[in-house]
């Protein structure tokens, strides 16, 4: 059993993990998605979204874009963060599960709140 979340906005992946409208959480076993939730982003504060998402039992995030805090604190909890992804939350999913999904590294260094990113 793997619990995947998307950051989503619109059921895209947003372009920045903080600011996104929803989370698409997958739920999946061997390679296939067995549910689909979707939950209102609770507000930007920095640390606090990585922790919701382990609290919720969530294996692998994928975002577009994430400040280096954040992805510190999934790091922490052994959490699989994907980022640099673009399309839908869904079609992200399945190519994560195909092993076709692969990160970029792209951390947000260059970012109007430079703060979230812990510069």
């Amino acid at each position: 059993m793997l619990k995947i979340a998307v950051a989503s906005d619109n059921k895209s992946v947003s372009g920045h993990f903080g600011h996104c409208q929803t989370f698409e959480i997958f739920e999946t076993d061997k390679g296939k998605i067995l549910s689909e939730a979707s939950v209102g982003n609770p507000g930007h504060k920095p640390g606090f979204l990585p922790n919701f998402l382990h609290d919720m039992g969530v294996n692998v995030i994928i975002s577009g874009g994430m400040g280096g805090g954040a992805v510190e604190i999934f790091n922490e909890h052994d959490i699989e963060v994907i980022v640099g992804a673009q399309g839908t939350a869904k079609d992200m999913t399945i190519a994560y599960l195909n092993g076709e999904l692969k990160s970029t590294g792209s951390v947000c260094h260059e970012h109007q709140h430079a703060d979230e990113c812990g510069d």
